[in-house]
């Protein structure tokens, strides 16, 4: 069972100092392994259209009521708290966050009230055919779309949903208004190992970064095995049979996980994540919160600190949410010490759908 840690702990109490000087207001959210925060995936639903294959388990899967999400409001509220901590980067996440009503509205508000954040989305595009161009008026300029596979057949059968078109139609429309396109791949041995060269051609014709992640073994429904687990290193192997790679240095790469590979004589990039077989724990500075309010600092901790009831109480403010965050953080485990003792084929309990993709 996922732990919540109550409004009030005892061992995260707020001090009785008040945060006044501006020292304060603007340090860096730290842990003790040494790595400090400046990126916060944000998931604003835990629902979604689609029921792939590898995070569904049943037509009956129990969503958060209306009530249990964070509003509007509360995400603003947060997003204003996190930015004054030195958080710099936000990706919404889900579910799929087209899912939620009016999520246009709330980009838009992040974006006038903080207008030199870098903010992003992961979306599954299904439902962001018409919506880039106001993305884009609204200052985002990267996208992650989530793709397994360009194969209409094999997209339904992944996610029991018959709409690859919708997919590329957005695709072809964030390219056409030079949008940052990251299309990310779930890598299933047996399942869209196949279509390797498929991906690598669309990079060389396309702008795009096409990355391939390891399967994770995450929630108690999903159909991880070592059978169907394909690592970056066979990825990698597999790939340079189709194209002459060169791998990019650190400051081709930017930021985030993924090791990326110019592709010759072509206009995208090749990336493989692999938080199994190669962790970036040491690198990491991130921390996620759940659309239900949920702090949770590692991806793979089923330890969660809840901030909905901080927010929806009166008597308790901004303070002590930053406290909560400073001293949650203070104990962020390495997750690949996590990994190591994995139980049976299952690392977390929570779906990523619940935790924000």
């Amino acid at each position: 069972m996922t732990k919540s840690m109550p409004a009030n702990p005892a061992d995260i109490a707020v001090p009785s100092r008040t945060v006044s000087s501006e020292t304060d207001a603007f340090r860096r959210i730290a842990d003790s392994h040494g790595r400090t925060v400046d990126y916060l995936r944000l998931s604003v639903t835990d629902r979604c259209n689609l029921r792939c294959m590898y995070c569904w388990s049943s037509e009956h899967m129990q969503f958060l009521q209306h009530n249990d999400i964070l509003t509007y409001e509360e995400i603003l509220r947060l997003v204003d708290l996190v930015v004054e901590m030195g958080i710099s980067k936000i990706r919404l996440t889900g579910g799929e966050p087209f899912a939620r009503k009016n999520i246009l509205h709330l980009i838009e508000q992040m974006l006038m009230r903080h207008p030199h954040l870098d903010l992003r989305l992961t979306t599954n595009a299904t439902l962001l055919s018409g919506k880039v161009q106001a993305l884009k008026d609204a200052g985002v300029r990267c996208l992650n779309i989530s793709l397994d596979t360009f194969n209409r057949q094999k997209f339904q059968h992944i996610t029991g949903r018959d709409m690859l078109r919708n997919v590329t139609r957005a695709i072809d429309e964030a390219l056409a208004l030079d949008m940052h396109v990251k299309l990310n791949a779930v890598a299933l041995k047996g399942i869209n190992d196949d279509e390797l060269p498929v991906f690598i051609n669309f990079a060389k014709r396309n702008p795009v970064d096409v990355r391939f992640i390891e399967f994770m073994p995450m929630g108690n429904c999903n159909r991880w095995t070592q059978d169907n687990f394909w690592s970056a290193t066979d990825i990698l192997a597999a790939a340079r049979e189709y194209a002459e790679l060169t791998a990019l240095g650190a400051g081709e790469r930017k930021s985030g996980p993924a090791r990326l590979y110019g592709i010759e004589g072509g206009k995208g990039r090749l990336g493989v994540i692999s938080p199994m077989s190669n962790h970036f724990c040491n690198d990491c500075n991130r921390l996620r919160i759940t659309s239900d309010g949920r702090l949770r600092t590692c991806l793979f901790s089923d330890k969660e600190y809840s901030l909905r009831p901080l927010l929806r109480n009166p008597k308790l403010g901004e303070r002590f949410i930053r406290t909560v965050l400073e001293r949650a953080n203070s104990r962020k485990p390495l997750g690949y010490k996590i990994l190591q003792k994995m139980r049976e084929h299952t690392v977390a309990d929570k779906r990523m759908n619940a935790i924000g993709g």
